[in-house]
């Protein structure tokens, strides 16, 4: 969970990486730090907290303008608090090797008792010093860091992606990943490695996706790629990378979120380009075109991934009659699922690189079973593990808390309902003609009504900012969407909150209704308005006070009633979830929270 990059070329090297690392903040920022070779010796500059704390103790560093090799991380906590000594790059016992690293050692424990027999000593608590400490003792050994990395690699159990500097050869990088996400960047007289290409996409848009068990060996002029275990040369084909840095910055914006927010009726339009046949109005999924509609569909996926799909499985239940369970990826893994022939397993991550997802997409296909990869960035492991992909066509996005992902999924799920319904005929040409219709109007209804969204969750966030706890109801698709509100909330402006079907609420929660705990309900013109609006009346007979996303026409009496343009019903949750963002985004801005880095959270769980 930490971003990663390394630099050799013609450029000082430590700016370059501080640039990197400022696009890769979004990995982890609980500490950072930088090092290179200086006047024979490896320098290591780093610090507790966000990215300032670093470029702070840089300006009191002294030199570090004339390096042209350099490597730097920022830190995600997972061994170790944040403290100097714990982040990153850790040294070798002989102070000749540093590393970065992202990911977990699962036997560090194991391989420390080791090294501590052997008389070495440690300086930090984590797993990283120890993996440094078995390269620096392999490198005794062989002579030879490309040996010495493949050596100790060969011990270590778990997830990683590295890169070591060796003050022996300044100019030159080595690094490997197994589970963990690291690109090369090809430049001119320049190379780099990093985890995610914003990281340098400033200086080329040249790429090779490192696969894992592959190992990289970089200086400014030339690239060696060779299977980390035999050391024997690989060939790979770079990759060019369309879009450009612009993409990944805040576009007048106060905060990477709000910008992706409004971001969300081009996704839309990105997501549906090329998916729908003009002329007859049928979906076109050409990556999936190869398989059945599936006797079950089995989701897997996590966070905001998996409430999109606990909404898709209402969308595509209801229009293709399709079964479709869904699963925290986190457990499927360990749960020994049953999977049965006609089973198709979709998979559904944003980066591309949640441990968990990826864990339950190599279980699946070790069962013989179809695996869809329904994620947002080329080139990432679900995308090259999955048997078939789809791609959400979302961008980059930055800000923590997620929201044009969620968006892109659901598009990608409505259309998948839509594919698999015209296969079985069950969709009436009038129902098919009103989603398509509907969808493809949905940019522009979104670009007029978001500001007017926006005002009005201004409003409502200066009324409830001093809420400690909210209750989100709804049923039916509305459910994972009530889900998906809290999630944001909690996330951005830590005030509790808890998302529940409606019908749910008689079974516990309504115990803690009074007048100071707010309930934000989704009580839209769907067969299920009746039920919601008697869930709702229960609240009040308690004196809670609601926030209630309605339509217009509708007879419902609450506190503050959110009116929204009303759709044909699945595509209701595309009104819904840009207001639930920007009540969130509201109430974490005017409490004055850091809402693109919220506390103890990173963009991309790339560990278990």
């Amino acid at each position: 969970m930490c971003g990663i990059i390394g630099y050799c070329g013609h450029r000082p090297a430590v700016p370059v990486c501080m640039e990197g690392l400022k696009r890769l903040e979004y990995r982890g920022y609980d500490s950072a730090g930088v090092a290179f070779v200086r006047q024979g010796e490896i320098a290591v500059i780093k610090a507790p907290g966000k990215l300032s704390a670093l470029e702070e103790a840089l300006e009191h560093a002294g030199n570090v303008m004339n390096a042209t090799t350099a490597l730097a991380h920022t830190r995600w906590a997972t061994h170790g608090a944040p403290t100097t000594g714990n982040a990153h790059p850790h040294l070798d016992a002989g102070r000749s090797i540093a590393m970065v690293h992202n990911g977990i050692i699962e036997n560090f424990a194991e391989l420390k008792q080791e090294l501590l027999a052997e008389g070495l000593t440690f300086e930090s608590d984590t797993d990283t010093e120890v993996l440094t400490k078995l390269v620096g003792w392999c490198r005794a050994r062989t002579g030879s860091m490309r040996e010495a990395l493949s050596m100790a690699l060969s011990r270590a159990e778990g997830a990683y992606a590295v890169v070591l500097l060796c003050k022996d050869r300044p100019g030159r990088l080595w690094a490997a990943r197994k589970q963990s996400p690291l690109v090369l960047g090809l430049g001119v007289g320049e190379n780099f490695l990093a985890s995610d290409v914003p990281a340098f996409l400033p200086y080329t848009r040249e790429v090779v996706f490192i696969d894992d068990g592959e190992m990289v060996i970089i200086d400014a002029d030339r690239h060696e790629i060779l299977d980390a275990a035999t050391l024997a040369p690989r060939e790979k084909t770079p990759q060019t990378i369309t879009w450009d840095v612009q993409a990944a910055q805040k576009g007048g914006y106060k905060h990477f979120m709000l910008k992706e927010i409004f971001e969300q009726p081009k996704v839309i339009r990105d997501c549906l380009a090329g998916r729908i046949d003009h002329a007859s109005g049928a979906v076109r999924l050409p990556e999936i075109e190869a398989l059945p509609v599936p006797g079950r569909l089995v989701i897997v996926a996590c966070g905001t991934s998996s409430y999109a799909g606990l909404w898709g499985k209402q969308i595509i239940e209801k229009l293709a009659r399709v079964p479709v369970d869904v699963c925290i990826a986190s457990e499927f893994r360990y749960a020994d699922p049953i999977l049965a022939p006609g089973d198709q397993v979709l998979v559904v991550s944003q980066s591309g690189e949640t441990a968990d997802t990826l864990a339950g997409l190599r279980l699946a296909r070790e069962r013989g079973v179809p695996v869809i990869g329904l994620c947002n960035v080329v080139g990432s492991s679900v995308d090259r593990e999955a048997d078939f992909v789809l791609h959400t066509q979302a961008g980059p996005e930055i800000s923590v808390a997620s929201t044009k992902a969620m968006c892109s999924q659901m598009v990608m799920l409505l259309l998948l309902a839509l594919r698999y319904a015209d296969a079985k005929g069950l969709l009436s040409r009038e129902d098919r003609a009103a989603c398509i219709e509907g969808v493809q109007a949905m940019p522009k209804l979104l670009d007029d009504h978001l500001p007017f969204m926006r005002d009005t969750a201004q409003r409502l966030a200066r009324t409830y900012s001093e809420a400690t706890s909210f209750l989100y109801l709804g049923r039916g698709p509305a459910w994972p969407l009530a889900l998906e509100g809290a999630l944001k909330l909690k996330e951005i402006s830590y005030i509790h909150a808890e998302g529940y079907p409606a019908g749910e609420m008689k079974h516990g929660p309504i115990a803690l209704i009074d007048p100071k705990f707010p309930t934000f309900a989704i009580a839209l013109a769907d067969e299920l308005f009746g039920k919601v609006k008697s869930n709702l009346i229960e609240v009040q007979a308690r004196g809670g006070r609601i926030i209630a996303l309605t339509n217009p026409g509708l007879d419902l009496e609450v506190d503050h009633p959110w009116v929204l343009p009303q759709v044909f019903w699945p595509l209701a949750g595309f009104t819904a979830l840009p207001a639930l963002q920007l009540f969130a985004y509201e109430i974490a801005d005017y409490l004055g929270k850091d809402v693109d880095q919220p506390r103890n959270l990173a963009k991309s769980v790339t560990v278990e």
